[in-house]
């Protein structure tokens, strides 16, 4: 039987990023459709201020879905799909979704606690949020992935884009200027509830280490029993800076094989010796 490859774009990309995508882009569509009208779907699913006769609880929910303007909608969408993809293949559709969805949901909640606060009413768009907690996941899952900024040649590892990016919005977000009308604090609440989500999956998932460490008596115990004999050990040379660098190369080229192999073939096509090198670099 003859094979043919399908070359088709929509097919690199994972589904329920896929399906993201397309269910954002709908509902910019409706809102571009409905603009100036007094019932317009900007307006009914954007996130009004709680307490007010406006707020509804679906809101925390839609509002992540929805954009007005085509560059706000754009740059969204091309961090989710620059993330998203990696992201789902690396977790499984289901964790992907939960923490997408969490994570809006939590940037909703931050929003509307600084409203609260600040005692004012406001109405909140776009999936900022969620997306600032993909790229903190990213950032946590390849620290030492390198990123490029738009117009900037330069690599910067995702662990420190991602530090950058807190400290943008944190400094924006707290001497809000009146001209600025971006929800900055909705994308530190992103980031905030994706590094609790992810904190607590990897204590679950290490729950046997945690419930089997030494007691404190068995510590103390420990210390009264007759130590062996030492053992002499030769030890190693240090590496140079040459060896050290040239190491560092391979095992980096050796992750982007693997991250480009998700990329095609999903995350299940990874032997498993392929993904202990990734489990080890994404604790690194």
């Amino acid at each position: 039987m003859p094979y043919y490859q399908n070359n088709n774009f929509l097919n690199t990309i994972a589904p329920v990023t896929k399906n993201l995508l397309i269910i954002n882009f709908i509902v910019w569509a409706g809102c571009w459709l409905t603009r100036g009208m007094s019932l317009s779907v900007a307006l009914l699913f954007g996130l009004k201020s709680f307490g007010t006769a406006a707020f509804s609880p679906y809101q925390l929910v839609t509002y992540m879905f929805t954009h007005v303007d085509f560059l706000h909608i754009f740059f969204n969408m091309f961090a989710l799909f620059m993330f998203g993809s990696i992201i789902e293949r690396t977790w499984g559709a289901k964790r992907y979704l939960i923490y997408y969805l969490a994570t809006g949901i939590g940037a909703g909640l931050v929003q509307l606690l600084v409203w609260h606060v600040m005692g004012v009413d406001g109405i909140t768009i776009g999936a900022s949020g969620a997306v600032f907690g993909l790229l903190l996941a990213f950032g946590m899952l390849f620290p030492n992935a390198p990123l490029f900024l738009m117009f900037i040649p330069i690599p910067i590892k995702a662990k420190y884009m991602v530090i950058g990016y807190g400290l943008i919005e944190f400094f924006f977000g707290v001497f809000n200027y009146s001209d600025d009308n971006v929800a900055h604090f909705a994308h530190l609440g992103g980031m905030l509830f994706g590094i609790i989500l992810i904190l607590y999956w990897r204590k679950k998932e290490n729950r046997y280490y945690y419930n089997n460490r030494p007691s404190v008596w068995n510590k103390l115990t420990k210390l009264f029993k007759k130590k062996p004999k030492r053992m002499n050990i030769n030890y190693r040379r240090p590496e140079t800076d040459l060896e050290y660098n040239t190491r560092k190369q391979a095992e980096n080229k050796e992750i982007d094989r693997i991250l480009e192999k998700i990329k095609h073939s999903g995350y299940n096509s990874l032997t498993d010796d392929e993904k202990k090198k990734l489990f080890d670099a994404s604790r690194k």
